[in-house]
């Protein structure tokens, strides 16, 4: 039996590179093309919060992030993640949870996004790396365009465009991070298991 230091990330993960890459190109050849819509809604999501804030503008993109943690609760973790891994299920309940916080954020008044800082606009930049640069770093690092992960459909570029709008946010809603946090966590640790350069 081996000893407890020879063991690597890659030992705790349930499937394959293979089959993590198969089940997200039967779950692209599905939605298209759904994922080229949601890269539009992202890109004029990530327009509108460069601009002069607003209430219907703050409670506008809350919804959408809202929208898009349920969307993925549903679709990719419970429908088909939980297939090849049996934690899935309770991801999707922690992703339908932060479904529900941004929606309570969302409702409530006060909660203001606004770039005025240095710090604002690379906060927007990380939304935009999740929201619209993701799917292009696929290409980037020579993998197949069926493997792209789409913001809305992926936990990892939608973790990634909600940590960049929630730091938006004035002041900033720390609660609110922690779900994307550790989503982005995870999913740098699941990338680097399975070898993949965008870990």
């Amino acid at each position: 039996m081996n000893e407890w230091w020879n063991y690597r990330l890659r030992s705790f993960l349930l499937f394959s590179l293979r089959t993590y890459d198969r089940l997200i190109e039967d779950y692209n050849a599905q939605l298209w093309p759904l994922q080229a819509v949601l890269v539009a809604v992202a890109v004029a999501g990530l327009l509108a919060l460069a601009r002069q804030p607003s209430p219907a503008r703050n409670r506008s993109v809350l919804a959408a992030l809202a929208a898009a943690w349920c969307t993925v609760a549903w679709l990719f973790e419970h429908q088909r993640f939980a297939a090849i891994n049996w934690a899935a299920d309770y991801a999707a309940l922690l992703f339908a949870v932060q479904a529900l916080a941004l929606s309570w954020a969302a409702l409530r008044r006060g909660v203001a996004l606004r770039v005025e800082s240095a710090l604002d606009r690379l906060a927007l930049a990380v939304a935009a790396l999740g929201g619209a640069v993701y799917p292009l770093l696929t290409a980037w690092l020579g993998r197949s365009w069926a493997r792209a992960e789409v913001f809305a459909l992926m936990p990892g570029p939608t973790a990634l465009a909600t940590v960049g709008c929630l730091l938006l946010a004035k002041p900033v809603r720390k609660r609110l991070l922690v779900v994307p946090l550790l989503v982005c966590g995870f999913e740098g640790a699941l990338l680097w298991g399975l070898y993949l350069p965008a870990a």
